[in-house]
């Protein structure tokens, strides 16, 4: 079994993480930029952040055989922060490098100005480095904050299929595939989305433009989400091939409009650990 997880928080997550997800099958992850639990309180914090996740992150991924992508963006939640408003003007440099396959997060969690301008003014970004956007659905009031993030896709000309709302349920689902975007749900263990449920939204809406991501993060979560559904859709009498569509072909398929994967060593066997690795110990020169 091969899986692509298009939406994982690495950078809060341990090597022993990548190592169970290895054997678990995942070979590829799409890491978005996202708030890192306290408040930043200045720009330079956003230039180290997007630095690890474009340099040290590869780098730690690939030594458990894992290929490593990301998204670069100004979150909804620091877009109405003052201090973090000024890295609207950096983000474009970074839009432009090679492991950058989308533009994200970006979205909504309170439905404020600030983030209606944050949004605008990214996806604007994101037509010009002709980049899919991984759009955020704000945790309270998700139906009307997907109805209004599908409004501003729309006014914003980009076309739907380069778009995926993120964080969906039952309610939000039909809106979204019905605008010709791409439809994501986040397993979580006790919020968000499970694998029972996901299941039975995938046996009403099938599994074209669906995508499944265990969104990993600082919270509890498990990023062994897309595995357990995997065995879930089996349990179910999905076969083979509609795991495989889910969850491989239907994150290559969307990120692939980047022009940016690089998927060369993904269903390799795992590279060798990271026990005995210099950058690990920190020596000098490294």
């Amino acid at each position: 079994m091969r899986i692509f997880d298009p939406h994982i928080h690495m950078t809060s997550r341990t090597t022993d993480d990548y190592e169970a997800m290895a054997a678990a099958g995942v070979r590829a992850v799409v890491e978005p930029a996202f708030w890192l639990g306290q408040p930043r309180t200045s720009v330079g914090s956003f230039i180290d952040y997007f630095d690890a996740l474009v340099g040290w992150e590869p780098f730690r991924a690939q030594g458990f055989g894992v290929r490593h992508h990301c998204a670069i963006a100004l979150n909804p939640k620091e877009a109405n922060d003052p201090r973090c408003r000024e890295v609207l003007d950096l983000i474009d440099r970074y839009l432009a490098k090679d492991r950058v396959v989308a533009l994200g997060e970006v979205g909504y969690d309170s439905m404020t100005p600030p983030e209606d301008e944050a949004f605008a003014r990214q996806l604007e970004l994101a037509e010009r480095h002709e980049l899919p956007v991984l759009v955020h659905t704000p945790h309270r009031d998700k139906h009307a904050g997907t109805l209004r993030s599908l409004d501003v896709v729309r006014e914003s000309g980009l076309p739907p299929g380069r778009v995926v709302l993120d964080h969906l349920n039952e309610l939000t689902v039909a809106p979204v595939l019905e605008s010709g975007s791409w439809a994501g749900f986040s397993i979580y263990p006790d919020t968000k989305m499970d694998e029972r449920r996901m299941v039975a939204i995938l046996r009403e809406y099938g599994t074209e433009r669906i995508l499944v991501n265990s969104a990993a993060d600082w919270g509890r979560s498990d990023p062994l989400k897309t595995r357990r559904t995997a065995e879930a859709m089996l349990a179910a009498g999905f076969d083979d091939s509609d795991v495989d569509r889910v969850l491989w072909q239907n994150p290559v398929e969307f990120y692939g409009q980047s022009g940016r994967l690089d998927l060369g060593e993904a269903l390799e066997p795992a590279a060798a650990s990271f026990q005995g690795s210099s950058v690990l110990r920190g020596e000098p020169g490294e």
